[in-house]
């Protein structure tokens, strides 16, 4: 018994080595599983150029809102422009027909001068003229309300944007270019010339 014991315990050992056909099959199993990990990886798509994705075209939906935007934000902005440009316009045209205005006030304006400029001294207490006086100042008051104001004149230097000299006259008290006499007053409507003061120039 014991013989046979030991007999079967070598024929064990024995069948646990690997023999040359096991060998044999692992190997080959290797290398198929190499084969296949290959065979996957050239199966991948290749990275490069003919394989970007195509960019996505738009849609012409998306076109035609972008066009209809476009198209909105130039009319709002030629709409700002023309209304801006068109209170420039009314602006300009009442400043046009206030300054008509005032140019065929102004000889009426003269002539409340001239009258009350007339009158002697002892008659300036006539309630006719002092009525006369009165509606000159309030006209005066209006005008100067509505922007009209007159253009300084006498004692001050020659300006030929704001007087127009017809008379010239030497005068040693007075310094060069100076306006020693107004002979018709001038007026401005804000900014602007009504109408140029007549002046004599001395020296």
């Amino acid at each position: 018994m014991k013989k046979e014991k030991e007999e079967l315990e070598t024929e064990l050992e024995e069948s646990d080595e690997p023999t040359a056909e096991t060998e044999a099959e692992e190997t080959d199993g290797a290398l198929a599983e190499e084969t296949n990990e290959g065979q996957e990886k050239e199966g991948e798509p290749k990275k490069g150029l003919f394989n970007k994705k195509k960019e996505k075209k738009k849609d012409k939906k998306d076109e035609q809102i972008e066009d209809l935007t476009d198209r909105l934000k130039r009319q709002m902005a030629e709409f700002e422009n023309f209304r801006k440009r068109t209170e420039k316009e009314k602006s300009q045209m009442y400043a046009m027909g206030a300054k008509s205005i005032v140019e065929k006030v102004l000889p009426v304006i003269d002539n409340f001068e001239r009258g009350l400029f007339a009158v002697p001294e002892e008659q300036k207490e006539d309630p006719f003229v002092d009525g006369m006086n009165k509606i000159y100042k309030q006209m005066m008051t209006m005008l100067e309300e509505a922007g009209v104001k007159p253009i300084e004149a006498v004692g001050a230097e020659f300006d030929p944007e704001y007087h127009n000299a017809v008379m010239h006259i030497e005068d040693d008290s007075l310094g060069e270019n100076i306006i020693a006499e107004e002979l018709l007053k001038g007026y401005m409507y804000h900014d602007a010339v009504v109408r140029h003061s007549m002046v004599k120039v001395a020296n």
